[in-house]
């Protein structure tokens, strides 16, 4: 009779050498995108500009716990990626002048007892994998085990200097990664038409669930899947910034804030909001709202071009949103005293920022020093939002019933050029009725 444990396999003889045999030799390239190689060595000789001389040690990461033996879907950091084109986990790169070699933890394949017993690089768990040599191919770099890793011990190997150099040399895009932006851009733009084409059903039913959900799905297929959490806020969801519980109803004569980026396989984002009226036609009261904040946007957008601040945007809009809300009668001071230091008043209605850094990250770059970020001078390869918006939560006892509930954002990725800027999303429509004509279009498609 036994004792109800299960036999261990490592250690019948018999199974081990039974399990080793009979199998053929899958093909197992390393899966990279077309040109990532390539453009990782134009990173790194970027680096080596910035560091000469300097060892740099950089980690891919590995996927964080979700709940006890299970883990999230891994994704590799966005400095690595940057640096190798790679996209494994627990892989260690170490760069130095240009040149990287990238340690990697090699597959356990048939005739080695992890290839059934290790759950992590064996390939009867995970999958035909491709052969350190096969790495080293593919990327153009020396790839050794990860057991051989030692960490070079230098005082600058590695930290937040390297972090911040690194954030600051990715602010400004080669040709390969703006294709990658423009390709998650045009993706975003069709996920964005998928959702409206199934507004009925969250009416109906399946409430912004259902949208956030259509979104992930267009997303997961066209990409790596969502950039960020998706944002889908209808009706007094629409006022909270970050609405990513998704688990209220659509209703109609509500509007529909979406906020939404995909991601594609290059790991590249896009970040792209909307506010849409759900049956088709905005409220006098929710048109009076976009149609301030679109004014916002367009000043905003008209002041990115090269050599102008980079909060240059932010003010510009910042500004038509201030005088706009004054005029209403909700500011309790002048327009010059609530745009002072001092005074951001009208900043209780726009409380975020108006842009920011798009790129491996959707707040790219984040790890920049303050006075090469904001008080960076716009430059040529440079991609960005600008998103104002206005926020009228439904309990905020300072602006008017009508208003109140109603939340408005609109949101663009754009290139700075050297001339002026491209906006990338504008395939979207970006006035009030356009957004009415769009919305009708694709609910009944």
């Amino acid at each position: 009779m036994g004792d109800g444990k299960l036999p261990k396999l490592t250690e019948i003889p018999a199974f081990t050498q039974y399990i080793a045999q009979g199998w053929d030799s899958p093909a197992r390239p390393p899966d990279l995108v077309p040109g990532a190689a390539e453009a990782a060595a134009a990173h790194r000789a970027r680096l080596a500009e910035a560091l000469p001389g300097r060892t740099v040690v950089v980690r891919a990461g590995s996927a964080p716990t979700r709940s006890n033996d299970t883990a999230y879907d891994f994704r590799v950091d966005s400095d690595f990626y940057w640096l190798t084109g790679c996209a494994a986990e627990h892989a260690v790169a170490v760069v130095r002048d240009g040149a990287a070699t990238l340690y990697l933890p090699p597959p356990a394949r048939p005739g080695e007892t992890g290839f059934f017993a290790d759950a992590a690089y064996g390939e009867l768990w995970v999958g035909p994998s491709p052969s350190l040599a096969e790495w080293s191919a593919a990327l153009g770099v020396e790839v050794l085990p990860l057991a051989d890793f030692t960490d070079p011990g230098e005082p600058d190997a590695s930290g937040d200097d390297v972090g911040r150099v690194l954030a600051e040399l990715r602010m400004i895009k080669d040709e390969w990664e703006v294709r990658q932006l423009r390709e998650a851009v045009d993706r975003t733009v069709e996920g964005f038409a998928a959702v409206l084409a199934e507004v009925p059903a969250a009416v109906a039913g399946g409430g912004e669930r259902w949208l956030q959900g259509t979104f992930d799905r267009y997303a997961r297929t066209h990409g790596n899947g969502p950039g960020y959490a998706s944002i889908v806020g209808s009706g007094p969801h629409a006022p909270t910034l970050h609405w990513v519980r998704c688990d209220g109803p659509v209703r109609e004569g509500e509007v529909l804030l979406l906020d939404m980026g995909v991601e594609t396989r290059s790991h590249y984002t896009a970040d792209v909001t909307r506010t849409f009226p759900v049956n088709g036609t905005f409220s006098p009261a929710q048109r009076q709202v976009h149609d301030l904040v679109e004014r916002a946007h367009r000043a905003g957008i008209a002041q990115v071009a090269p050599g102008r601040p980079f909060t240059a945007f932010h003010h510009a809009a910042m500004e038509v949103i201030a005088r706009g809300l004054h005029d209403w009668g909700l500011l309790p001071v002048s327009v010059d005293e609530a745009l002072s230091d001092a005074g951001q008043h009208h900043r209780r209605y726009l409380i975020c920022g108006i842009g920011h850094h798009l790129g491996l990250d959707v707040h790219d770059c984040a790890r920049s020093r303050p006075e090469a970020y904001h008080g960076a001078t716009m430059t040529p390869g440079m991609v960005l939002t600008v998103e104002p918006g206005l926020y009228f939560h439904a309990h905020d006892r300072t602006v008017p019933p009508e208003l109140r509930g109603i939340g408005v954002r609109i949101e663009d990725d754009l290139l700075v050029t050297a001339d002026g800027a491209e906006n990338l999303s504008a395939a979207l429509p970006l006035d009030a009725g356009g957004l009415e004509t769009w919305t009708k279009e694709k609910r009944t498609a």
